[in-house]
């Protein structure tokens, strides 16, 4: 039986994979490689329970760090890890660090990758993922797009071969999850919420988290609003808010990180959503929930062109302004496929080997 090595480190990773991971059952020797990026319970943990993925074969326990320093420790660990297992495949997931490290240690040891959403851009270069999403793609044997702008992409940097519009796996685990949330309402009665009635935040993004002004101008932003926030703060995040002595003022209400379960049904639930997260935004858009994004750019450009995303930045004007302002009520296409990416992905991968 051939053998793939599944490299995975960050949520939105563990996501993904558990759908493929279920496809990839029965027809080739999976080992799962967790680099650590993500690596505490309420970052990691909860999420292999929840979702059922088996835990991971590998784990390096990079932990957290400089981009080079945490980059280089998985290098150095998913070489090793190639030695041992010889496996026929690598597969990669996103955009992270965890995601370049897989890509370039496959290379570099002449095993072939395969990269699960391929091509987004969002042509911003000092976005660190959008150089991890160029380099994996371009060193990529296999490559699977969510959606044809994605495919667009590719073509216009000249990869076309073995380029296969797949649909996004993370609306395949939407789709199973959000099923799975039932109607308990004990998270609302512990946070002391109603459906519509509140906003949900996340912000994580080294854009943001990482210079004090812009981080200042979201959160002073987030504090005039006139709803009530739930902010689960990411262990970034809240360090840097340490930095700038920022206080949430009442109607804001920062808790700790929640598992998957809990955030879909936050996100069904909520009445307008904030986020610099590329993964949210989608599942806004899939919720039927209008979304603020706290960024000038987006990758997943879909969701701004059929109405239900808009970018508002750092400019707290613009975010409380379009927070009162922006209330979408149109169509929602199905751009990121048929809820069924992860049996094409598959299906491709055996065609390949």
């Amino acid at each position: 039986m051939k053998k793939i090595l599944s490299v995975i480190g960050a949520r939105p990773q563990f996501i993904k994979a558990v759908i493929v991971s279920k496809e990839l059952l029965h027809k080739y020797e999976e080992v799962i490689l967790h680099t650590g990026q993500h690596y505490d319970e309420s970052m990691s943990g909860i999420f292999f329970r929840e979702l059922g993925l088996r835990e991971p074969d590998i784990n390096l326990g990079v932990g957290s760090g400089s981009h080079g320093t945490q980059t280089a420790g998985m290098l150095i660990g998913i070489e090793k890890a190639i030695d041992s297992v010889h496996p026929d495949l690598v597969l990669v997931y996103g955009d992270t660090n965890s995601t370049l490290a897989g890509s370039l240690a496959a290379a570099k040891c002449q095993v072939p990758v395969a990269h699960v959403e391929a091509g987004l851009r969002s042509y911003n270069r000092a976005m660190p993922e959008e150089i991890n999403r160029i380099v994996t793609d371009h060193l990529s044997s296999l490559l699977f797009c969510p959606s044809e702008q994605a495919v667009a992409n590719l073509s216009t940097e000249g990869i076309d071969k073995n380029v296969h519009l797949v649909g996004d796996v993370m609306f395949d685990s939407f789709r199973l999850m959000g099923d799975a949330v039932g109607k308990d309402d004990t998270l609302f009665s512990r946070l002391d919420i109603s459906p519509r009635k509140f906003c949900l935040l996340t912000l994580h993004r080294a854009e943001n988290t990482d210079d004090p002004k812009r981080l200042a101008n979201i959160l002073n932003a987030v504090n005039g609003l006139n709803d009530r926030v739930i902010f689960p703060i990411h262990p970034r995040t809240q360090a840097a808010i340490r930095r700038i002595g920022w206080k949430p003022a009442e109607n804001v209400s920062v808790i700790a990180p929640v598992g998957y379960l809990d955030m879909v049904k936050l996100e069904q639930s909520a009445g307008c959503i904030l986020t610099d997260s590329g993964g949210i935004q989608k599942e806004a858009y899939w919720a039927g929930v209008r979304c603020l994004t706290l960024r000038e750019e987006t990758e997943w450009v879909e969701t701004v062109s059929a109405g239900w995303n808009i970018l508002v930045d750092d400019d707290p004007e613009k975010i409380i302004g379009q927070f009162l302002s922006f209330h979408p009520a149109g169509p929602r296409p199905f751009v990121y496929g048929d809820g069924m990416a992860a049996g094409k992905i598959v299906r491709a991968i055996q065609n390949f080997l």
